[in-house]
């Protein structure tokens, strides 16, 4: 929101592990002294002018940004994945509840099986430094 957005450090354990979040600067603020996206875990600050937009694991990355001068106006706009709507889907638009009550022994089973693998798979939707280096 704004005029005057400040994000302290931490990760969105909501969203989804492997999925990205989008965040966009907005406003009327000088990027040289103030509103830097700041990756704790990479070690990164990284200057982000209004009008920029970057695409995070933000689930997995710990993330803030520097706050502006008191005069200056920041607002941001935050698009992500929800795991539970992946969860949703994947248990045929029913929440956990729902499908646990009415999920045969076979699809218990089929879903356990699914979600010891599902981070695996995940992270491999992810490219490798060696696979986009040129």
């Amino acid at each position: 929101m704004g005029p005057y957005t400040v994000s302290w450090p931490h990760t969105n354990d909501h969203n989804l592990a492997f999925g990205w979040c989008a965040i966009t600067a907005l406003g009327n603020f000088d990027p040289d002294h103030g509103g830097h996206l700041v990756l704790w875990d990479l070690g990164l600050i990284i200057r982000f002018p209004p009008g920029s937009t970057i695409l995070i694991p933000s689930a997995l990355l710990t993330h803030s940004n520097i706050p502006i001068s008191s005069n200056e106006i920041w607002y941001s706009i935050i698009q992500y994945s929800s795991a539970g709507l992946f969860r949703w889907v994947y248990n045929g638009f029913k929440s956990d509840k729902e499908f646990m009550e009415c999920a045969t022994k076979e699809e218990k089973e089929k879903r356990e099986v699914d979600r010891n693998s599902r981070w695996g798979n995940g992270l491999g939707m992810f490219s490798l430094w060696d696979d986009i280096r040129t």
